[in-house]
């Protein structure tokens, strides 16, 4: 059989659209990595961090460690909120700034942060990188 072509991301709406089902049905947010080649196909995706209603715990090192392990060009980082709103909160948005900083020093770009609500999604880098 011939392998499945691989998933490339060009943009936001195609990474929210690969990324939302694997936030079905969750009740509580989910921190997830998706790790890309230099071409930005996906090669891996991992689960950082799983949290309450309204809170995920996330370090860089979390972050980072798969991109690492997988040899990753770049990465999306993405979470849900489950009370369905996408607008970050202030954590997300000092969250953000702090991945960024620690992607540019081990030279692994974070190509967006996609917040996933119930049917909307916002997009960092969509909306110029304001962290």
């Amino acid at each position: 059989t011939r392998p499945d072509p691989p998933v490339l991301i060009r943009d936001s709406a195609r990474a929210a659209t690969i990324l939302r089902p694997l936030f079905q049905g969750l009740d509580r947010e989910q921190f997830l990595v998706a790790c890309l080649d230099a071409k930005h196909a996906i090669i891996g995706v991992n689960v950082v961090s799983i949290g309450s209603l309204s809170f995920s715990i996330v370090h860089p090192r979390e972050v980072f460690k798969p991109a690492i392990l997988l040899n990753s060009a770049a990465i999306i980082c993405s979470h849900n909120h489950p009370s369905g709103d996408p607008a970050p909160s202030s954590e997300d948005i000092v969250l953000t700034a702090r991945l960024r900083q620690a992607g540019e020093l081990i030279g692994i770009t974070i190509l967006d942060h996609i917040i996933l609500g119930e049917d909307r999604a916002y997009s960092f880098a969509d909306q110029g990188w304001p962290a």
